[in-house]
C-alpha cells in the first residue's frame, strides 16, 4: 500500500530530482563508508543485520559535521545509534543550504525511506516537502532544531531551547552589573534556529535597556577565521568593547585570538568578557582556566531519544533537552569531565 501511495506522488517531486543531482555536489549513491562525510553522502554500517528483522530505511538530513565541534558530537551520535545492528538501514545527507536540504528529502521520500530524520538548516520553506512525505507515508522526526510547519506534519521534535538558551546567557551576561554593556555580537548562520534564538534574547535586552549597545553584530556562520576577521576589524576600527558574544565556542575562540593578538585581555576580571555556546570540552577548559566567563550548553546526544520514538511510538510531539549554562567562576573540572564534548 505505502509503494501504491508514493507512486501517485512521485510526479509531483520528479522535477524535483534534476535539482538535487547538482545541489547534493554529486553525492554519491553508496550505501557503505568509513571516509569523512561530505554532502550528499550516503552511510552504513557493515554489521550484518539482524537475522529474521527488516530493516527500517531512514534518510537523515544534517548540517556539516565540520561546521563545529558540536555538530561533530550530534553526527557521529546518529552514526552510532543508526546501525544495522540496531535495526536499520540509514542513509545521511549534508548541507547547511536550506535548500539543498529541502532537495535532499524529495530524493529520499522518492527513495522510499521509512523515516525522514531532518536537522534543518533555516526555519522556513519546509511544508511543501514535509506533506509530501506525509502523502507518501514517511514519518517525520525532527531533531536539533525547529522549524515553521504544523505539528500535524511531524511525527516529534526532540530539540534544544535555543531561546531559552540565549536567555540564560543574558540573564547571566546582566547578572555582572557592568556600568556599560558594548557588545561585539558574532551570529551563527542567519535563520537558523540557533542564530535566531541566541540572538533574540540580546536584541531584546539592548533594545530595553540604555546602557546595552551593540558594536557591531555581525555573522561569521559559525567560523572560527571569520569570527577573527570581524573582532579584528572593530580593534583596528578604535571603537570601544567590553563583551563579546559569539554564538558558538568556534567563533568564541576566533574572537579570543583576535584579542590576544592585540594584547587586550580577556576572561575573569579581565577586560573583555567573552561568551560562547556548545560546550566543547576545551571551551569548557577555556572557563575553568578563566580565559573565558561564561559557555551555553547545546546537548547534541538526541539519537536515543528518536531511536525510542521510532520503535515504541512518540508519547510527547517536543521533547525540550536539558541544558545548562557555565560561569568560569563556579565550573569545576568534574563539569569539564562531564558536560564537554
Amino acid at each position: 500500500m505505502k509503494k501504491l501511495v508514493k507512486m501517485l506522488v512521485s510526479s509531483a517531486i520528479i522535477a524535483s530530482m534534476a535539482f538535487v543531482a547538482t545541489a547534493c555536489n554529486g553525492g554519491s549513491t553508496a550505501t557503505t563508508t568509513t571516509a569523512a562525510p561530505t554532502n550528499g553522502e550516503t552511510a552504513s554500517t557493515d554489521a550484518p543485520a539482524p537475522a529474521g528483522d527488516e530493516l527500517i530505511k531512514v534518510g537523515i538530513i544534517n548540517n556539516d559535521p565540520n561546521e563545529s565541534g558540536y555538530r561533530t558530537a550530534n553526527d557521529r551520535d546518529m552514526k552510532a545509534t543508526f546501525t544495522k545492528e540496531n535495526g536499520y538501514e540509514a542513509s545521511f545527507f549534508y548541507s547547511l543550504k536550506n535548500e539543498e536540504q529541502i532537495a535532499a528529502a524529495q530524493k529520499f521520500i522518492q527513495d522510499e525511506v521509512d523515516y525522514l530524520l531532518i536537522s534543518a538548516a533555516g526555519t522556513s520553506g519546509w511544508d511543501g516537502v514535509l506533506e509530501q512525505a506525509q502523502k507518501a507515508g514517511i514519518k517525520v522526526i525532527l531533531f536539533d532544531r525547529t522549524i515553521d510547519a504544523d505539528e500535524s506534519l511531524y511525527e516529534a521534535s526532540i530539540v534544544s531551547d535555543m531561546a531559552k538558551e540565549g536567555s540564560q546567557a543574558v540573564e547571566w551576561l546582566a547578572s555582572q552589573n557592568l556600568e556599560e554593556y558594548k557588545v561585539v555580537h558574532i551570529q551563527g548562520v542567519m535563520g537558523s534556529a540557533a542564530q535566531i534564538g541566541r540572538s533574540g534574547a540580546l536584541n531584546d535586552k539592548v533594545a530595553a535597556e540604555a546602557n546595552w549597545s551593540i558594536v557591531t553584530q555581525q555573522t561569521a556562520e559559525w567560523s572560527e577565521e571569520t569570527a577573527q576577521q570581524i573582532v579584528q576589524s572593530v580593534i583596528d576600527s578604535g571603537e570601544k568593547f567590553n563583551v563579546i558574544y559569539a554564538e558558538n565556542d568556534n567563533m568564541a575562540k576566533g574572537a579570543a585570538a583576535a584579542l590576544d593578538k592585540a594584547n587586550i585581555s580577556h576572561g575573569v576580571g579581565k577586560d573583555v568578557i567573552i561568551i560562547g555556546f556548545d560546550c566543547n570540552t576545551w571551551a569548557l577548559e577555556e572557563l575553568l582556566a578563566g580565559n573565558w566567563n561564561y559557555d551555553g550548553q547545546c546537548n547534541p546526544f538526541q539519537a536515543s531519544y528518536i531511536d525510542d520514538i521510532i520503535k515504541n511510538g512518540a508519547k510527547q510531539k517536543v521533547v525540550i533537552m536539558d541544558e545548562k549554562g557555565f560561569d568560569a567562576k563556579t565550573i569545576t573540572a568534574d563539569d569539564v569531565a562531564k558536560y564537554g564534548i
